[in-house]
């Protein structure tokens, strides 16, 4: 278990540091893959969320919950990458996830929506607000309850279920005015 540290201390310790990946770097590949849709855009996340912490950009003590924080800084830094990624207008070679693999004997129109609904899905949440998004991320990609991302959160399980109730509606009004064209 590490002993009470913060982000700088982590950074002088490179042992702490390699323990931390090695227990935490699956997850956080895998939740930066949820929510880029991209294995090449998952481990620029998992490079950057570890080089934050390896050069000691934030302070957080990690033997509060090393999982919460690291689960967050992997969420926002993927949805930094979805947000960066719009305004410049680049799309991920990987654009292609489960969903699509499961429906590979759909017709190629169907499956052309369906990448397309993905991407609009993604990008719409990398607009929802930092909080929002970290909460719907944590529900939907990653299947936390709500007890579960209050937890993460440090906040109460009504406040998630409000975040959560709103960024649906803001989801669903930007969803339907993709497929009313």
């Amino acid at each position: 278990m590490l002993a009470a540290t913060n982000l700088r201390i982590v950074k002088d310790a490179p042992s702490e540091l390699e323990t931390l990946f090695r227990a935490h770097n699956g997850r956080i590949f895998r939740t930066a893959q949820r929510i880029t849709g991209s294995a090449a855009d998952a481990e620029d996340v998992l490079q950057t969320v570890f080089l934050r912490l390896a050069r000691g950009h934030e302070n957080y003590d990690l033997t509060k919950n090393a999982e919460a924080y690291l689960s967050r800084a992997a969420i926002n830094a993927s949805l930094d990458l979805m947000r960066s990624r719009s305004r410049a207008r680049s799309v991920a070679l990987d654009d292609v996830d489960s969903v699509v693999l499961k429906s590979h004997f759909r017709n190629p129109e169907s499956q052309q929506a369906d990448r397309e609904l993905q991407k609009l899905i993604r990008e719409a949440v990398a607009r929802l607000g930092k909080t929002a998004a970290e909460m719907f991320v944590l529900r939907y990609f990653e299947g936390h309850d709500n007890q579960e991302i209050a937890r993460l959160c440090d906040t109460s399980p009504m406040v998630v279920g409000v975040v959560l109730h709103r960024a649906r509606a803001r989801l669903r009004k930007e969803i339907s005015r993709y497929l009313k064209s």
